[in-house]
């Protein structure tokens, strides 16, 4: 069994707060396959309540985190745009390590985005 486990932290860099209520879904992708594992919402904070991917379903491979930005900057009050420059964020990103944790964190804001691999 896996001891490595994903989780994330979105923060709204335009307001300076944690992103709450932010639908974030995981996928693993195999070739051209594409599975949706866990579907979950950030809480006060801008986290999820528990990992992504727990240890008991952490595995090497391919994955792809999609953070609902748009529904999420509706729900803020950010100025509207139609179509929003930043709508659904795609993060795919591989996993080498089954004993390490993974940290994807997602800094938005209505016209840009960032990410890194963190602790």
């Amino acid at each position: 069994m896996a001891d490595g486990y994903l989780t994330t932290h979105v923060l709204d860099t335009a307001r300076g707060l944690p992103a709450a209520g932010l639908a974030v879904t995981l996928y693993r992708i195999e070739g051209a396959a594409r599975e949706e594992l866990a579907r979950m919402a950030t809480n006060a904070d801008g986290r999820t309540d528990g990992p992504i991917l727990p240890r008991e379903r952490f595995a090497t491979g391919v994955y792809e985190l999609v953070f609902e930005a748009g529904a999420y900057l509706d729900a803020t009050g950010a100025p509207p745009e139609s179509p929003r420059f930043l709508d659904e964020v795609p993060i795919r990103f591989g996993i080498s390590d089954a004993s390490a944790h993974y940290h994807v964190p997602l800094l938005l804001s209505p016209f840009g985005m960032s990410t890194y691999r963190g602790s």
